[in-house]
């Protein structure tokens, strides 16, 4: 895995890749901390820390988009599936590898609270928490990348629906605001993202019986609520997508100054699914 992760972020270097990631992102934060913290006397860098994270939108596609589909593309990838290294120990190299370059600025961003303390006041412990949930949010999207750069081997089609998605995500409170609130409507909203899920789960398996079971019981067990106690359906697509909304749990911190224990709980459960995933995906290549 050592290997891996070592071929992997030098690759990142010698192509420009995460040279010009590190320097648009610390640039781009850069002016912001100039504007808000040093001429206007913002105390928070946190609060500057927030107008970054539309550079993750587009950022974090330029450093995942190769991570799997440039190996399928040029064939490469079969000599990474007969090295005698496990697929587990590949996806992992390949990820920290790629964290690490998000790393970087990061590290940069840790002066920034300083310059602020050496003319005024600062408040440190929160501006470092939420660089560190600004880390934890980019290890997220790294992983949601590095999932749909092993799903094709075209590379722009991976930097098109990674960035489709973060886009999404990053405007994901304003896209809930138009789910139906009705109970009716999110029974159907939910037996809609089941059968997309089941979907998935045959498209993995190719096990239509084990699908079509896991379609029926979940219709029959949603709906056998429904018409037991319909109002526990009231504004429940909403609650459960709400809870999508991972950008909120940086903003807690640079707008309110709370910490969300639970959200970084699911930073960590995102990161897993999605390197399982993506393990699952390689693997369903290999043997097909």
């Amino acid at each position: 895995m050592l290997a891996i992760y070592k071929r992997e972020f030098k690759s990142y270097f010698q192509s420009m890749v995460g040279c010009v990631f590190v320097a648009f992102l610390v640039a781009f934060t850069g002016i912001y901390f100039t504007a808000y913290n040093l001429n206007a006397g913002y105390p928070y860098f946190s609060y500057t820390l927030s107008g970054s994270l539309i550079v993750f939108i587009v950022g974090i596609p330029l450093i995942t988009m190769r991570s799997f589909a440039e190996e399928r593309k040029n064939k490469t990838d079969q000599l990474l599936l007969t090295a005698p290294v496990s697929l587990t120990k590949i996806v992992l190299g390949k990820y920290l590898a790629m964290i690490s370059v998000v790393a970087i600025p990061n590290l940069i961003f840790c002066l920034f609270p300083l310059l602020i303390k050496m003319n005024g006041t600062a408040y440190l412990k929160t501006d470092y928490i939420s660089i560190g949930v600004f880390f934890l949010l980019g290890c997220v999207y790294v992983a949601i990348g590095m999932f749909m750069s092993a799903l094709t081997e075209s590379q722009m089609i991976a930097f098109i629906t990674t960035f489709g998605l973060l886009l999404i995500l990053y405007l994901w409170n304003g896209i809930i605001g138009f789910l139906p609130s009705s109970a009716i409507g999110s029974l159907i909203g939910l037996i809609v993202i089941f059968t997309i899920i089941i979907a998935y789960v045959y498209h993995m398996t190719e096990n239509w019986m084990l699908s079509a079971v896991l379609e029926v019981l979940g219709i029959v067990a949603s709906v056998a609520t429904y018409i037991v106690k319909s109002s526990l359906f009231e504004n429940l697509l909403t609650k459960i997508l709400g809870k999508l909304a991972l950008a909120d749990v940086f903003t807690d911190i640079t707008n309110n100054h709370i910490v969300d224990i639970t959200g970084i709980v699911l930073y960590l459960s995102v990161i897993a699914i999605f390197i399982v995933l993506t393990i699952q995906a390689i693997q369903k290549r290999r043997w097909s």
